[in-house]
């Protein structure tokens, strides 16, 4: 952490693992801010450029939940930004063209008119109401997650677990322990979890993946508490820990999986995904440290 992180990983993992303050994560993370409510400067490593971004936006949200501090003004200020960017329909784009002109990772398009993305638009709604933050623009947007959860039928990954941080916090919990037993279902019927680490060799990643871009029943349910849990035996659960565990570098780090594009993104996401991992071990106490 101390040799690659940007500061501001290094502020979180202080926090999260050395007793530090919330107050240092916070004045790091306002240096990415705009005065347009959103983030941006490459707080997600794959857009670059000082422009707000929705996917910048949610990596804040995450940053100030945990910390404690997802709300108040700030995140006032975040919900008016979300809604001068969203679709016609109340969602949010992955990409909104703003980006246009700054570098991105090759693989993400940047188009005039993009639509509604769950991926986008999931984990943020989640979040909002995980923190009982109420804002006009959730309204919408939370009734496109459930259009979007409730009918997907072919899915992959990535949006399966935009759809479980949706599902986990949403405030209707009768309707999302439905949801999310029909989506437990999909993800075993269509194998899109790797349940044996030991037999990857046997287990193709989804189409457009990266060679070695496989999920395990640890990226769909980050804690116990998750619904995704329950899609998994503990059998199944244990061998994912003990494989993300084993995951772990000489340097200390875990190794980034999804796919690469350029060096400096892959520097700057390995400690966010070795605090990911760590956070997840000790959420199902494995992290001993």
């Amino acid at each position: 952490m101390w040799l690659t992180a940007r500061v501001l990983e290094q502020r979180l993992f202080a926090y999260h693992f050395l007793n530090g303050a919330a107050a240092p994560v916070e004045t790091a993370l306002d240096a990415y801010r705009n005065e347009d409510g959103g983030y941006g400067h490459a707080l997600e490593p794959d857009l670059r450029g000082p422009v707000s971004q929705p996917l910048h936006t949610a990596h804040a949200l995450r940053v100030l939940d945990e910390v404690g501090c997802c709300g108040g003004q700030r995140v006032e200020r975040v919900c008016r930004y979300l809604t001068s960017v969203s679709t016609a329909d109340g969602a949010l784009p992955a990409i909104h063209p703003s980006q246009r002109g700054y570098p991105a990772a090759p693989f993400v398009p940047v188009v005039d008119d993009p639509p509604s993305d769950l991926l986008a638009t999931g984990p943020v709604v989640g979040l909002l109401h995980g923190n009982e933050v109420w804002h006009a623009w959730l309204f919408r947007a939370t009734d496109f997650c459930w259009q979007a959860v409730e009918s997907l039928e072919d899915s992959h990954p990535y949006e399966v677990e935009a759809a479980v941080a949706f599902l986990d916090f949403v405030p209707d919990r009768p309707r999302a322990e439905a949801a999310a037993d029909r989506l437990g279902r999909l993800v075993r019927g269509q194998r899109l979890a790797a349940l044996d680490p030991g037999r990857l060799a046997d287990r193709p990643v989804p189409s457009g993946y990266a060679p070695g871009e496989h999920h395990f029943p640890h990226d769909f349910a980050r804690s116990p508490q998750s619904l995704a849990r329950a899609w998994f035996t503990d059998e199944e659960m244990a061998r994912s820990l003990d494989h993300l565990a084993a995951e772990q570098q000489e340097d200390g780090g875990w190794p980034v999986r999804w796919r690469r594009w350029a060096q400096a993104p892959v520097l700057e996401a390995r400690p966010v995904v070795t605090i990911e991992a760590l956070r997840t071990l000790r959420a199902y106490g494995r992290f001993v440290g």
